[in-house]
């Protein structure tokens, strides 16, 4: 028996075929793994329930969504800038979960949804790309109905960093992704102070480190930088970071698709 991905704390996941995970993955970390783990805490908060509608913001291959009509039989909405929607199509339809899985290319500033469309919006590992914007939670929030959630998970810091970088982080860190590593107190700030939802979890993955560097070893055992890193870490600052919102009903969002005036009135074009 292949025991490759066999986790006892992801007991869902486990059940999922090392190949087809391997075949499919999109990012540094396991989504399968980072998913299970959000919705751990969302079906306790939401009740994930049959029919649901659920945005997978940044889903890449579509993992993600596979995972979540599969084992909640939502309306997954499996959205992504980098990875092409024909292909996800084709790895839906092959999960035999095409008729609750939709696929699409789009930004995740450029969202194309009518407000309260979804029950909830996860995104896995991609949110820090775009997410720290001090306005996009505000584009994003008016996407889920009052009351529903907004769950993110991904790499990040269990704690903040000195002034420095750290001596073992400096061969990896470059002047791109880490920058947008935050802490879950960070993440709990930026949300709450908007006062747009409510903050209901910001936590880090125990031995999240652990399994970002089991992760690694497996898809890209070249990486020996990030491995190294990771590993030398050992959770000081690295690991995995989880934070939930809820929507608040009281909160008025502007919808920037209004436009302005709101109904056309003919008006003579020339001057006579």
């Amino acid at each position: 028996m292949d025991e490759r991905l066999q986790c006892a704390r992801f007991p869902r996941s486990s059940t999922y075929h090392p190949e087809w995970v391997l075949a499919s993955f999109s990012s540094g970390a396991n989504a399968l793994w980072l998913t299970e783990w959000l919705t751990e805490w969302l079906t306790e908060a939401v009740d994930l329930r049959p029919g649901m509608r659920v945005l997978d913001l940044g889903c890449g291959r579509a993992m993600s969504s596979i995972f979540l009509r599969r084992e909640f039989d939502v309306q997954v909405w499996a959205v992504d800038l980098w990875f092409n929607p024909s292909e996800n199509m084709q790895r839906i339809r092959d999960a035999g979960v095409e008729d609750g899985v939709f696929p699409l290319h789009c930004d995740a500033r450029m969202l194309p949804f009518a407000t309260e469309f979804f029950d909830a919006i996860v995104s896995i590992d991609s949110f820090v790309y775009y997410g720290t914007d001090d306005m996009y939670l505000n584009n994003l929030a008016r996407f889920v109905k009052p009351g529903g959630v907004i769950g993110v998970a991904g790499a990040g810091l269990v704690r903040e960093l000195p002034g420095e970088i750290p001596d073992h982080l400096h061969a990896w860190w470059k002047q791109d992704q880490p920058w947008c590593f935050h802490t879950p107190g960070w993440w709990r700030n930026h949300w709450g102070r908007t006062s747009i939802v409510d903050v209901e979890r910001a936590d880090t993955l125990d031995d999240g480190w652990r399994y970002w560097a089991d992760w690694l070893r497996l898809i890209a055992p070249d990486n020996t930088t990030e491995i190294s890193a990771v590993e030398t870490d050992g959770g000081r600052f690295l690991g995995y970071v989880r934070t939930v919102g809820r929507r608040r009903a009281d909160s008025p969002l502007y919808d920037p698709a209004v436009s302005i005036p709101l109904n056309y009135l003919q008006k003579p074009l020339m001057r006579v």
